[in-house]
């Protein structure tokens, strides 16, 4: 009897996609590559964009159709950033892998390096070499965040195809799936919610959901953005409300005591400030300092600077951009 462990898995691998029919968006991906398999004619492939694009989940679904479940292990490979990836692993276990014959009279093995952009140097040098003295017997499917990672020589012996972020519309039928087959009580604004934190990032959609489901039970804005620290749209047009309106110091303490208060970080704070400075009407010259003085300040921020002093620098900008205005 078969046990299904399917209950005790994260949301993101208990729904992931099994076949490439099941995969949302990137029609012209699958389309393309369903075509190289049905013809026997798959090369040598690179997948690179966004994290949670369906890049992994496309190479597994390819594997699924390839090999029956019989044939899986021993026909496929799957390394990840987890692994070794120095020269030694190249050398040893990929190359024992690719040079050793199948178990089946025709077909070859498929070689998955997810995360290659953690690749060394050296490691994707010796791999260029395995790639053409192999390609009877095996193919390659390299994975990455940033193309620019990758050697040229690599690039030059695969199939590029980009995986882009992924839209609201594309996001919304695969959460109202989970949702439902969850039995989760979740609003509108929730969904709202998740898919602007989201980025067009389907894992971080459904890890957002899991952690806000445990945590309140009820999926809502006010949770979801409560669950992993963010402040709220309402928060953050206070920010600006007091930033434009009010006096130095007084500006400076609303701010602060709602930082400790909700435990807000300030390079999210910054993220979002900058979206909503944006929309406003500001005459070119203001708005093109303040982007200025913004970039600054979360440059900073991000190199370790004390947040204080970063808060004050952020007030004295649109301090000085009000100056500005007035004369």
């Amino acid at each position: 009897m078969r046990v299904d462990k399917s209950g005790n898995l994260p949301w993101v691998e208990k729904y992931r996609p099994s076949t490439l029919d099941d995969l949302i968006s990137h029609e012209d991906i699958i389309k393309t590559i369903n075509k190289f398999i049905n013809e026997n004619q798959l090369p040598h492939l690179l997948f690179y964009g966004p994290p949670g694009t369906g890049k992994t989940s496309t190479i597994l679904a390819c594997a699924k159709k390839l090999y029956k479940p019989a044939q899986f292990s021993s026909m496929v490979l799957e390394l990840n950033a987890s692994d070794d990836r120095g020269i030694g692993i190249v050398r040893g276990q990929i190359l024992s892998f690719a040079s050793t014959g199948t178990m089946y009279r025709s077909g070859f093995k498929l070689i998955i390096l997810d995360e290659a952009d953690a690749m060394t140097n050296d490691a994707q040098n010796a791999l260029r070499r395995i790639m053409e003295k192999y390609t009877e017997n095996v193919r390659f499917c390299i994975i990455c965040n940033y193309l620019s990672k990758i050697i040229p020589a690599l690039q030059s012996r695969c199939t590029k195809f980009r995986f882009g972020s992924l839209n609201s519309e594309q996001i919304l039928p695969r959460l109202e799936h989970v949702v439902k087959e969850e039995n989760i009580k979740i609003t509108e604004d929730g969904k709202r919610a998740l898919m602007e934190l989201s980025g067009g990032d389907m894992r971080k959609v459904l890890n957002v959901l899991q952690s806000t489901w445990l945590a309140f039970g009820d999926v809502t804005e006010t949770n979801v953005y409560s669950c992993v620290g963010h402040p709220l749209p309402i928060d953050i047009k206070n920010i600006v409300n007091w930033l434009l309106n009010e006096q130095y110091f007084s500006a400076y303490s609303k701010i602060n005591d709602l930082k400790i208060k909700k435990g807000l970080a300030l390079q999210d704070i910054l993220t979002q400030l900058h979206l909503l400075v944006n929309k406003i009407e500001f005459p070119d010259n203001i708005i093109m300092e303040l982007i200025i003085k913004l970039a600054q300040i979360e440059k900073q921020t991000a190199a370790g600077c004390n947040e204080a002093v970063q808060l004050n620098a952020l007030v004295s900008a649109f301090q000085n951009a009000r100056d500005i205005e007035k004369v």
